[in-house]
């Protein structure tokens, strides 16, 4: 008898409750607990290639070269996670970008393995890991930098979000160049692997071509998707009650 009270108690306080209501505690359910996971997974998979890449590097001054700026990201993730959570999409991305420096600094990226195979099966003379890198250069940071500025409305209008982002990331790639530079002139031949050109005298101009063909793509193919996910955390944000700022 009790529980029929209480489970007819239950259903007239569910339907008491606005449908539109309703649906944003359902959806903040999910999304706390896919949020969870996904950063548990996060942590795991990145603990997991850091360790992997610090065992045994081929060089590792190259190997803190290019893993310190992976080990300084997600200090800064971790730093604004409360006050400043991200979408899943750019978390997984980043996750990416990480792994890719990593691989880079454990094998240097003239020496992956797998592109070392490209490379003879197609016949080319050099290995172009270091291209897929300086892309994924400008393709990630794109996002990240397009997510800041949607939610913090630093820049208003489509076209000019497009521009400042592009430029942003072009600017990024030069300004690592400049780094490549002055480590090599600091280090000399310890620098080598780190700058990986391989020979290749047009290796500056498509890094940075590369990652603006990175950032172009990733604005032109994940746009829909990443607004979606705006939308799905700003819902989130209007239903959170734990006072922290998810914006």
């Amino acid at each position: 008898m009790i529980s029929v009270v209480i489970a007819n108690a239950w259903g007239n306080f569910i339907k008491s409750i606005p449908v539109d209501e309703l649906k944003r505690r359902q959806h903040r359910v999910c999304a706390i607990e896919t949020g969870g996971l996904l950063i548990f997974i996060w942590i795991t998979v990145y603990v997991a290639a850091l360790i992997w890449s610090g065992i045994n590097p081929k060089d590792p001054f190259t190997w803190f070269l290019e893993v310190a700026p992976a080990i300084i990201g997600a200090m800064a993730l971790l730093a604004t996670y409360r006050s400043f959570r991200l979408t899943r999409l750019v978390y997984i991305l980043i996750l990416i970008h990480c792994i890719i420096l990593m691989v880079g600094g454990h094998y240097t990226y003239a020496e992956v393995p797998l592109f070392d195979y490209l490379k003879d099966a197609l016949g080319s003379n050099r290995n172009n890991y270091d291209k897929v890198g300086h892309f994924a250069q400008g393709f990630i940071p794109a996002m990240v930098a397009r997510e800041i500025i949607l939610r913090k409305e630093i820049i208003r209008g489509a076209a000019w979000q497009f521009f400042f982002i592009v430029t942003f990331c072009l600017s990024a790639s030069a300004f690592y160049e400049l780094i490549e530079w002055g480590v090599a002139l600091a280090t000399g031949e310890n620098a080598q692997a780190f700058l990986g050109t391989q020979g290749y005298v047009w290796d500056t101009q498509s890094d940075m071509a590369l990652a603006l063909l990175g950032a172009i793509a990733a604005l032109i193919t994940l746009r829909k998707l990443h607004d979606r996910q705006l939308s799905e955390l700003y819902l989130h944000s209007d239903t959170a009650s734990d006072g922290t700022n998810k914006y």
